[in-house]
């Protein structure tokens, strides 16, 4: 990989305007989920023991250009503050003479946040004059957001092309682990595929049966999959008018040699709600009336064995319903077969969506994974094969 890291830029006595990906779920004035902030701190750490005065640049919600007050940055201080264990000194704007007065006071050790970059209509259209404005107040430009590099922004694209700028920890992170599950990967390489349906996981599947050796198939869309093989499916969530497409990837995948692994038994239940009447059966035997919200024990065990006989391991989408017990139970069982043999040395295991992380976190199989990716979408555009602009932007400097 061509992209610079922390290591390779002097940054004592510069300041570093660091991208973050602080937009974190807040409820009554309060950060609910600190994950993301807890995810920079390493950055922010190493930025300042190397001498550099670390000015954060981050959005926040989605005010279109606008100020919006509800959307302030400022809302997240005190989340930012308990992290990195010492305050934290905000600036009213992220570019002109508040942010220029707010860096040029920033004492050394201290840490700067800029108000959110989307309240100017130049961010998200990577306005040159915008980008200008922001590399106009630092000297080192170092981008950790690797959930927002899927989008060309002045912050996480424009402000490259002008500073000196390197990969933070968690999108240096982030790049190798998915080097490894990806791009040269120990083999053989299995790949989870969930969700509800086919239809948002088409370049994901596309991009995949080239690269990996099985995909198993999980969610609804193993639904789609069973109906384009005539399978009577009841009442279960299914795109038939994507039967067709599903019938084009199995022969796609047959073509490339890449085992499409679809349930052999299911969990079927008459309603989706918790302590619903569940019963196992025949992938081939769901009664009419009823619905497949999870794949059964059998399938569930050739997932496992799938597993075992793999070295690299990448997962998106949850095998079944997994939100409401008992359906959680094969993404529960094959994730933490996937923790073991993480543990044991034995697979490397890279998972990302938000529904894959909610899974895993709650079966507890997620600290015991190689690497379990935030980003959301950049991390589904990079399995698809897109080319993710900040990252590019990065390699390319």
């Amino acid at each position: 990989m061509g992209w610079k890291s922390l290591d390779d830029i002097d940054l004592d006595g510069k300041v570093v305007l660091t991208r973050v990906d602080i937009n974190v779920p807040v409820e009554g004035g309060k950060v609910t989920d600190a994950t993301r902030i807890e995810r920079i701190a390493p950055t922010i750490q190493d930025i300042l023991a190397k001498g550099g005065k670390p000015v954060l640049l981050a959005h926040f919600g989605r005010p279109k250009g606008k100020v919006v007050p509800e959307m302030s940055l400022r809302v997240t201080l005190p989340a930012l503050e308990e992290v990195l264990g010492q305050k934290i000194l905000f600036a009213e704007d992220c570019v002109g003479p508040a942010a220029e007065a707010a860096v040029k006071d920033l004492p050394d050790g201290g840490i700067l946040l800029l108000e959110n970059t989307r309240f100017h209509a130049g961010e998200e259209k990577n306005d040159p004059d915008f980008a200008k404005a922001l590399a106009a107040i630092g000297d080192v430009y170092c981008n950790d957001a690797f959930s927002a590099a899927h989008r060309a922004h002045a912050s996480t694209e424009g402000i490259a092309r002008l500073l000196p700028s390197c990969a933070g920890r968690l999108m240096q992170a982030e790049l190798s682990a998915l080097e490894k599950a990806l791009g040269k990967p120990e083999r053989p390489v299995v790949a989870v595929v969930g969700g509800a349906k086919v239809s948002t996981k088409l370049e994901l599947l596309g991009n995949l049966i080239d690269r990996v050796d099985s995909i198993v198939i999980g969610g609804g869309m193993a639904n789609t999959f069973l109906a384009a093989q005539g399978i009577d499916v009841g009442k279960s969530l299914c795109e038939h008018d994507m039967t067709g497409t599903a019938k084009e990837i199995m022969a796609k995948a047959e073509a490339a040699n890449c085992a499409l692994i679809l349930p052999d038994d299911v969990v079927v239940a008459g309603e989706f709600k918790a302590g619903a009447a569940a019963e196992t059966v025949a992938a081939n035997a769901c009664p009419p009336d009823k619905m497949i919200l999870d794949a059964g024990p059998a399938a569930t065990e050739r997932v496992k064995e799938v597993f075992a006989g793999a070295r690299t391991l990448v997962w998106n989408g949850p095998l079944g319903a997994f939100e409401i017990p008992p359906f959680n139970a094969a993404t529960d069982a094959a994730a933490l077969a996937a923790a073991e043999l993480t543990r044991a040395g034995k697979l490397l295991s890279v998972a990302g969506g938000g529904d894959t992380v909610a899974a895993l976190n709650a079966s507890g199989a997620a600290e015991s994974f190689t690497y379990v990716s935030t980003a959301g979408g950049a991390f589904l555009e990079w399995l698809e094969g897109k080319t993710l602009p900040g990252v590019a932007v990065l390699e390319s400097a």
